[in-house]
């Protein structure tokens, strides 16, 4: 499964922390109700193919402020320089919301082995360490490390060696169509789309709501295979 949007998100506790400190009211509640909108305007075939996630992410926040109603000036700017220097030394997102732990939990008693593979910036690793996320993985794919980015499917196909599974037996989850979606399938995986604000209705993939799902959805499908 993906990392960001799917299993942790970003602190926006403390980006409203480094606004405040450039004298920009900004509610957490409110970056975070922007956060899948940013996304979702990212998640296009021809922005994706044509830039790297770090091009992306630099538009992703300045897109989050934006939805949130916050005018982009200077001082926006100040305080993405703070986070983004966070997010290269220790990773923003740290945050890991109630359903994520017993989920996981859930999947590893279905007897399933489970996976991250995501683009970041070589800080994933240590950060699931650190937010206790680490021990539910039997591996972590993380882009930087492997010199290969989503939607590239070779990144796909070194994730199932290591897992020492088939790409018939897998099923990657993640939250960009374009990313996650188109890159799985192209290594002959199945995929799920998290669509947290119902914002996908259109695509031709499953879709959750959240991981919470998961549980459930897995069972279905090995009761109709049976």
């Amino acid at each position: 499964m993906d990392a960001g949007g799917v299993v942790v998100w970003p602190n926006w506790t403390r980006l409203a922390e480094a606004l405040a400190r450039q004298g920009i009211s900004a509610d957490p509640a409110s970056l975070a109700a922007a956060d899948p909108h940013a996304r979702y305007a990212l998640d296009v075939a021809e922005i994706v193919n044509t830039s790297t996630d770090l091009h992306r992410a630099l538009e992703y926040f300045n897109l989050v402020l934006t939805h949130a109603g916050v005018p982009l000036s200077d001082r926006t700017d100040r305080a993405l320089a703070e986070v983004r220097e966070y997010q290269r030394v220790t990773n923003l997102w740290e945050h890991v919301p109630e359903f994520v732990c017993p989920t996981l939990k859930a999947l590893r008693g279905q007897g399933l082995r489970l996976g991250v593979v995501s683009n970041a910036n070589g800080t994933l690793r240590v950060a699931f360490e650190r937010i206790g996320l680490a021990s539910f993985f039997d591996v972590i794919l993380d882009s930087a490390e492997e010199g290969l980015e989503k939607p590239d499917p070779r990144l796909f196909e070194l994730a199932l060696r290591r897992l020492g599974v088939t790409s018939d037996l897998a099923i990657h989850v993640g939250d960009m169509y374009h990313v996650d979606v188109v890159g799985a399938r192209s290594a002959g995986l199945a995929a799920v789309l998290v669509d947290e604000a119902g914002l996908r209705a259109n695509v031709d993939c499953e879709r959750i709501r959240s991981i919470a799902e998961l549980p459930a959805m897995l069972r279905r499908r090995t009761a109709t295979r049976q």
